[in-house]
């Protein structure tokens, strides 16, 4: 029987000195990263400028993000991020490459990448 091919997925993470960022609406920089079931196809560093919070989600959208996993975010931009059909995983914390692979492993809601005093 043949298998289906997994899907490719943007997964974009907010990085602050290797550190997932911990407010995405004033991030400077996201870490994007291709990936086909757990393999890496293609990783960049992409600045984000400061600009209003639609106009932050709709670069969000332009980069064909299809999950964003980030620390804590404003309402507006989760919604707005929300609207475009772009997935928010926010109130994670930790080492970006740790975070990522979690991500890809399936292992990211686990305690250990929860922002303290978030349930």
């Amino acid at each position: 029987m043949m298998q289906l091919a997994a899907l490719v997925m943007m997964i974009a993470i907010p990085n602050w000195q290797g550190r997932v960022s911990p407010v995405f609406d004033v991030a400077g920089a996201l870490l994007v990263v291709e990936i086909q079931g757990d393999t890496v196809l293609s990783r960049q560093s992409v600045v984000l400028p400061d600009d209003t919070l639609l106009r932050r989600a709709k670069r969000i959208k332009e980069l064909s993000i299809d999950v964003l996993v980030c620390g804590a975010l404003s309402w507006p931009l989760e919604t707005a991020l929300s609207s475009a059909g772009v997935e928010v995983i926010s109130q994670s914390c930790g080492e970006v490459e740790e975070v990522l692979q979690a991500f890809i492993s399936g292992e990211l809601h686990e305690g250990a990448f929860l922002m303290p005093g978030c349930c």
